[in-house]
């Protein structure tokens, strides 16, 4: 499990492919690595991988399956790319953020970028099927960074995000461009409860719920609008 919350920024030194993998060999910050030890798990942008080797002082390896290749932006990245790490959570840790797994549930393209002195201000696109799992004011991971939605818009099929300078400061995200594609993870609290709505909709409702999703149409609303989860974040 991880936190969310942003530990530092790694360099991709080498890559290796094998049928079917690519090895990866990243470069740690300072102290990163203190007492990492192979099997553990660390947060590559979002995708949590498996220390396969370690290269002292401050560098590790990773076996990446063709899956997550093709499912993550890990794909699509050369030598000399730069990642958002955090190493697994200890047993007892304070969770600065929310809590995630590293299994990202599909990757988004930045539609806008808006920047002033101190903030920064992304707009990604959603997938039609996992517009219904996000909320404003909720949680969504996005490069492994736990952060709050802003706003959404489901019908148009985005939602924002504001980075505080700090968040700027500690990870990839100041360097991100419109049509950079992100790794999103879906806060998955939310996930169950708007799931277990929609089946005791469903099954309360019958044959009359494509009536009432097309009256709410008419209105500009959704179901999604009436089983917003509480409490999602602040």
């Amino acid at each position: 499990m991880f936190t969310g919350i942003i530990q530092g920024v790694a360099t991709i030194a080498a890559m290796h492919d094998q049928s079917g993998m690519r090895t990866f060999t990243l470069e740690f910050p300072h102290g990163f690595c203190q007492d990492l030890a192979i099997g553990a798990s660390v947060s590559v942008d979002g995708v949590c991988l498996t220390v396969t080797e370690l290269v002292p002082p401050s560098a590790a390896t990773f076996d990446v399956m063709l899956q997550s290749l093709n499912i993550t932006t890990l794909g699509s990245y050369a030598v000399g790319s730069r990642v958002n790490v955090e190493r697994a959570a200890k047993d007892g840790a304070e969770i600065g953020g929310h809590p995630l797994s590293g299994h990202i549930d599909f990757s988004a393209a930045v539609v806008s970028v808006t920047t002033s002195d101190t903030n920064l201000l992304l707009r990604f696109d959603i997938p039609p099927e996992f517009r219904k799992y996000v909320f404003a004011k909720g949680y969504i991971a996005i490069n492994g960074a736990s952060l709050t939605v802003a706003e959404v818009n489901r019908s148009e099929g985005w939602f924002e995000v504001w980075l505080i300078p700090e968040t700027r400061r500690m990870t990839v995200f100041e360097q991100k461009q419109v049509g950079d594609r992100l790794n999103i993870e879906i806060e998955r609290g939310t996930q169950v409860v708007v799931d277990t709505v929609r089946e005791a909709v469903q099954e309360g409702l019958g044959k009359l719920q494509p009536v009432l999703e097309a009256l709410l149409k008419e209105k500009g609303l959704t179901l999604e609008d009436f089983v917003q989860p509480r409490n999602l974040g602040a």
